[in-house]
């Protein structure tokens, strides 16, 4: 293929918190690039992926959960996942198999039925239900919203993906060549650095916690003569009693949320890390415009 028909654009993955959206984008880059969790709103930034091939470049933007927004942070997460619709080639509309349509899939919809771009809607988590559900819940949605396609997935275990990946790229426009051919994502180590943390706090705290913590970095330096990286990080939590409960008893859940994100930096960055975390109490953070973009949110 000459370089006047190399073929590139964007693509929005959207839907409800804890759909799959993230798992789908690792999936499909073949390493992770954004924070994966069972529980719900835990992707908060726009997170792309960017996948080369022979002559074609897709830009995945992985987006926030489509939610009531109750604070700031959450107004902030909804919008950069609505506002990604204006921007992109192809909308991927993600739900799950084993629910039936609610009024949170019923607003995104709404959405999509303002758009002119193409949406597939790719029903996740098939590996979890009977096949014979599936027909009659394609046949709700497609009543519902007009779909150019529709693919049944499992995003953790690779079912149809190859299948869509086929149908993005013979959509594509022509188009130039936006990332280098090595290039996974636009973001950077830091934030990387960032996620890793709140990621391992998601995996291992409470029900309550994940929702009242944010991570900042304070200090990121990388030497490569010696190959080693030193990180600080900040935790910020609403209350002293979730505080309490992320540094653990003898301090062993903030050094067990350490070592886990350490070592996937280390196999991330090919080089020695040393992480420092710390754990600060601010109140009301996520309704704080001054601590909201301190921490890396347009608000």
């Amino acid at each position: 293929m000459s370089e006047n028909n190399f073929k590139s654009g964007f693509v929005s993955i959207i839907g409800r918190p804890n759909v799959g959206k993230s798992t789908l984008l690792n999936s499909i880059l073949g390493q992770k690039v954004s924070i994966v969790s069972d529980k719900p709103q835990t992707t908060r930034n726009r997170i792309l992926g960017v996948k080369t091939l022979p002559g074609t470049q897709v830009i995945f933007i992985d987006t926030p959960g489509i939610h009531k927004p109750k604070h700031k942070l959450n107004q902030f997460m909804v919008k950069t996942a609505i506002n990604t619709l204006d921007e992109v080639d192809i909308v991927l509309f993600m739900t799950e198999a084993g629910e039936s349509i609610g009024g949170g899939d019923r607003y995104i919809m709404e959405i999509l039925g303002k758009t002119k771009k193409p949406v597939f809607l790719l029903i996740n988590k098939i590996d979890m239900v009977q096949k014979g559900t599936l027909l009659p819940l394609i046949d709700e949605f497609s009543r519902l919203c007009k779909f150019e396609e529709i693919f049944p997935v499992s995003a953790l275990h690779g079912d149809n993906i190859a299948e869509l990946e086929e149908s993005i790229m013979r959509r594509l426009p022509e188009g130039p060549q936006y990332f280098p051919e090595d290039a996974v994502t636009d973001q950077p180590m830091r934030f990387i650095a960032a996620e890793l943390v709140r990621e391992k706090i998601f995996q291992l705290t409470y029900e309550e916690i994940p929702y009242s913590v944010a991570v900042g970095i304070e200090e990121f330096r990388e030497d490569d003569e010696k190959k080693v990286a030193f990180i600080r990080a900040v935790i910020f939590v609403d209350k002293d009693s979730q505080k309490g409960i992320i540094i653990g008893k003898g301090g062993t859940m903030l050094k067990k949320v350490g070592q886990l994100a350490r070592e996937e930096l280390e196999a991330i960055m090919g080089v020695k890390v040393f992480l420092e975390l710390w754990v600060k109490v601010k109140s009301g953070w996520r309704g704080d415009d001054m601590i909201l973009r301190m921490l890396g949110y347009k608000v």
